[in-house]
């Protein structure tokens, strides 16, 4: 009996996630489902827990070796924090990480978000499948990169 022929190469990594709940705001629920989702579609996914800063979610992201960075933000302040996000990652040579960004966003703000570099927004009630969907696409995109 002949053994099985070993795969090509390692066996590429599970897509890692960093989810972080910036600033003051105090509500994670979504956040959590949304964790469960992306370790259901097979990510690896690091959660930061509330109110992180900027600085704290740039470090943690290199220190995790994250493939992307997920921002849920219901408090509003979504403009400044992710404007510090962008600094604090461009401070430690990591603007190639991917940021998305959801919660309460409001449309009009989509394009000030992108001019930032965000990669994509997701407001409340966005299915899940959707951001899993975009996230692979991201994944998919650095690694040919």
């Amino acid at each position: 009996m002949s053994s099985p022929t070993p795969p090509a190469g390692p066996a590429p990594h599970p897509i890692r996630v960093l989810v972080g709940k910036p600033g003051l705001d105090g509500h994670d629920v979504g956040a959590k489902i949304l964790v469960r989702a992306l370790m259901d579609a097979g990510m690896e996914v690091i959660y930061t827990g509330l109110r992180k800063s900027p600085q704290e979610i740039a470090q943690i992201a290199l220190d995790e070796d994250v493939d992307i960075i997920g921002l849920s933000i219901l408090s509003g302040s979504h403009l400044p924090l992710t404007r510090a996000l962008m600094e604090e990652l461009a401070l430690r040579h990591a603007e190639g990480i991917p940021v998305i960004l959801g919660g309460q966003i409001p449309g009009k703000d989509t394009a000030a978000l992108e001019e930032l570099g965000v990669c994509g927004v997701f407001p409340t009630g966005t299915p899940f499948e959707t951001i899993i969907s975009f996230i692979r696409q991201q994944a998919t995109h650095a690694a040919t990169s």
